[in-house]
């Protein structure tokens, strides 16, 4: 079967999985099965295939399980919030449409990949604006102590999601020309390797004024995302060990100073170690949020309670016991309806993503193609690492999006992005290639 036929194929589980998603919530509201879900099932689909239609004439040899996977993610976010608030749902339904306009308009546009290694100061300084906007008065807004989002009149919006490819792109094209300067000239001092200041230099400026700018607008959660993929990119250009154990020996020190000077970064670290202190737990802003959600999780066990049965609210109260449910909590949510056996399937959907991102990095052929599908695959991966590492307790918790899942039309929108162009650099990759006939 044809790589294009197996992705149009591979779309009808994915909504066959929002029909029982749907049908699921209703009869757990109402008791009864209507042809609701068989209708949204049916819209979803058509929607799909439209977005395979416009890979299937422009990308003929791209992966084909890369959208279908990210299809699966998108129902299942979409049902998780309609069961947690149907306004909600609906407007993400709306993002869910214009991602996917989003979506064929970059791969019409962009084409050829390696267009984007012309103007990487470009987007680049593009990034770095993008990071400043939330921070500039009369537009900028504060949520839960971050600056993150930018308001010009109706329309809200995140641009650190955005700011990510911006870098994830300029890291990659300036590495592709500098990668065996920062290995053969580097100076070896006993087991490490320091890379030469002046190759090093305006990579570390950019990425240091995109790491300057995240502690000024408080998105610690974008931060840690934009140094995994720094470390990421380094070590696939160089695959030299001793850089990434710098840049580890870095992080660790900003992390320590920060966490004592940064008072905003102290007290996340302060309920991530102590949840349960009384102190903290009652305090506006503290560890309520993230107790809540180690309780919900293990309330959830293995099998999960069944969906719309976990206790999102309580009764005659404005009281919530789960704080942002459709956002930063959603994880939450899914293990306490879906058990650990939910949540593991659809981590093992994310793993399957990143996966064919590596695999794409290792068919393609030019180096900015390789840089770029490992950086864009790393931002991904480390994306949904900060927030279900941050629900879990295993990291301190930040305000990151699960993505293609969680409540946000800018996440939606940058994801989408991001997927249009692995599928391009796939397509690169691939063409002419033996994977066609596969």
């Amino acid at each position: 079967m044809k790589a294009r036929n197996r992705e149009l194929l591979a779309l009808v589980p994915a909504s066959l999985l929002l029909t029982a998603g749907f049908a699921a919530v209703f009869v757990q509201r109402n008791d009864v099965v209507t042809n609701v879900s068989l209708t949204y099932g049916a819209i979803f689909l058509g929607l799909c295939v439209a977005g395979h239609l416009v890979i299937r004439f422009t990308l003929p040899d791209a992966d084909p399980y890369l959208f279908p996977l990210a299809a699966t993610l998108a129902c299942f976010g979409l049902v998780m919030i309609y069961r947690i608030d149907e306004n909600l749902a609906r407007e993400q339904a709306q993002w869910f449409v214009v991602g996917l306009i989003l979506f064929a308009a970059t791969i019409i546009v962009v084409r050829d990949i390696s267009v984007l290694e012309r103007y990487r100061y470009l987007i680049a300084t593009t990034g770095i604006v993008l990071l400043l906007l939330p921070r500039l008065p009369g537009i900028g807004a504060q949520v839960n102590g971050a600056y993150l989002g930018v308001k010009v009149g109706p329309i809200t919006f995140q641009p650190a999601e955005f700011a990510k490819i911006a870098i994830v792109i300029f890291l990659a094209s300036y590495l592709r020309d500098t990668r065996q300067l920062l290995v053969s000239a580097g100076r070896k001092i006993g087991p490490i390797t320091f890379p030469p200041l002046k190759h090093l230099g305006p990579l570390l400026v950019v990425w240091g004024a995109a790491m300057l700018l995240l502690v000024f607008i408080r998105d610690l959660g974008s931060s840690l995302m934009f140094f995994g993929a720094f470390l990421a990119l380094i070590y696939v250009a160089t695959d030299r060990f001793s850089f990434v154990a710098i840049g580890l020996a870095l992080f660790a020190v900003g992390a320590w100073f920060f966490s004592s000077t940064v008072g905003h970064v102290q007290d996340r670290v302060d309920t991530w170690r102590h949840p349960f202190d009384q102190a903290l737990y009652d305090k506006v802003g503290g560890s309520y949020q993230v107790a809540q959600s180690l309780f919900a999780q293990a309330d959830g066990g293995l099998l999960g309670k069944g969906f719309g049965e976990s206790i999102l609210d309580l009764p005659g109260s404005t009281a919530q016991l789960l704080p942002a449910a459709h956002t930063d909590l959603i994880y939450a949510v899914i293990v306490n309806e879906l058990g650990l056996v939910g949540a593991v399937g659809m981590l093992l959907v994310y793993l399957l993503i990143v996966e064919r991102a590596i695999k794409t990095s290792i068919m393609a052929r030019d180096s900015f193609s390789k840089l770029l599908a490992a950086g864009l695959g790393a931002v991904f991966a480390l994306q949904v690492f900060v927030i279900v590492g941050g629900v879990t307790k295993v990291i301190p918790l930040t305000g990151v999006t699960l993505p293609f899942i969680s409540y946000g039309g800018s996440s939606i929108l940058a994801n989408f992005v991001l997927l249009a162009l692995l599928l391009l650099v796939s397509d690169k990759a691939r063409r002419g290639g033996w994977e066609r006939s596969r």
